[in-house]
């Protein structure tokens, strides 16, 4: 990873963001993963009318990963996050990922034997807060802990 990567990310989050479902929350988050070779995956939020139906940017973004065989390549994630206004996300205030989301990115990081950066920012702005996955998700739960790995 090199200092340019969180920039890059954000912005690819970002990009990804203004596809976002959102009929129902009003809230756009865009996660884009950054895999070993500098390839970048994106994902959005996609909200369903029957609720527990609705998907976190970050499960979208690691499930296409995964689907491109590439779960084991996550190396860092960028997500962003606003309230949708005309169509388009707004706010500057950094977003995390939400437990559920600290779980599956987890789960990839546990398989690829790394800690992720994970970049947080808001919709809009320069401003962004970096952290380890570790750090939001402590003593986790994971792949190694059933002696898969």
């Amino acid at each position: 990873m090199t200092m340019d990567d969180a920039p890059r990310l954000i912005a690819a989050a970002r990009d990804a963001a203004r596809n976002a479902h959102a009929p129902y929350s009003g809230f756009a988050v865009g996660a884009a993963l950054l895999l070993s070779d500098g390839r970048i995956v994106t994902g959005c939020n996609f909200e369903n009318a029957s609720y527990g139906l609705s998907l976190c940017a970050e499960t979208v973004a690691t499930a296409r990963a995964n689907a491109d065989g590439r779960l084991r390549d996550i190396v860092a994630v960028g997500i962003v996050g606003g309230m949708m206004t005309d169509g388009i996300p707004h706010g500057a205030d950094p977003i995390r990922p939400c437990g559920r989301c600290r779980q599956v990115l987890n789960e990839a990081a546990q398989m690829g034997g790394r800690d992720l950066a994970v970049y947080c920012a808001g919709a809009e702005g320069a401003a962004f807060e970096t952290h380890r996955l570790s750090e939001l998700l402590p003593h986790a739960f994971g792949p190694g802990d059933l002696g898969i790995g």
